[in-house]
Order: structure tokens, then C-alpha cells, then sequence
């Protein structure tokens, strides 16, 4: 059984990019640019979710010689329910927050 991935921030930012287009591939930079997290973090994040099957991940070779393949990275179905989700729910906890500060 696949593990649930945590309700880090970082997931989350993760999570909200893929979202953005779940069904078109992004390259690992990209991500990385867009969430602003560094390699050492997103990288593992990202394994562990295609692990699990939230994520499924392949290989681009690059279309210039001497250049190295690149990772790309896309939503599964199950990972697309699980963005929303958790999305909805760190929504959810921002407004409750809010609501108990006043």
C-alpha cells in the first residue's frame, strides 16, 4: 500500500505546480524554479511520490548533442486527487486560522 505523502509545505508547493498542468510532463528545474526549493529537497520529495504512484517520471533525452537527458515529472490520476485534496485542505486550515486570530 502506497504511503501518504506528508502535509509538508514543500509537498504542497510541489503538489500546486504539478496541478497547474497535471496532464503535460515538467522538467525537474522547472519545479524546482517555480517552488524555489533546492535539489537536495525537491528531488527526494519527487522520488518518493512517483514511488508511490502519485507521480509517474520518465527520461527526455535532450534535442542538443552533448547535452544529458533531462527528468520530466506528471500527475497520476491518484495524484491529481490527492493535490486537490490536500490543496483544498491547506486552504481550509489558512482560513481557520485566520478566522481564530480575530
Amino acid at each position: 500500500m502506497p504511503r501518504t505523502p506528508n502535509r509538508s509545505p514543500q509537498t504542497l508547493a510541489v503538489l500546486a505546480v504539478l496541478l497547474t498542468r497535471p496532464r503535460e510532463w515538467q522538467h525537474g528545474l522547472a519545479i524546482a524554479r517555480a517552488t524555489r526549493l533546492q535539489s537536495g529537497t525537491l528531488y527526494p520529495l519527487v522520488m518518493r511520490l512517483a514511488e508511490n504512484g502519485y507521480l509517474e517520471a520518465r527520461w527526455k533525452p535532450s534535442n542538443l548533442p552533448g547535452r544529458p537527458p533531462r527528468h520530466e515529472y506528471r500527475l497520476t490520476a491518484t495524484g491529481q486527487a490527492l493535490a486537490v485534496e490536500r490543496l483544498a485542505g491547506a486552504q481550509e486550515s489558512v482560513r481557520s486560522a485566520v478566522r481564530a486570530q480575530r
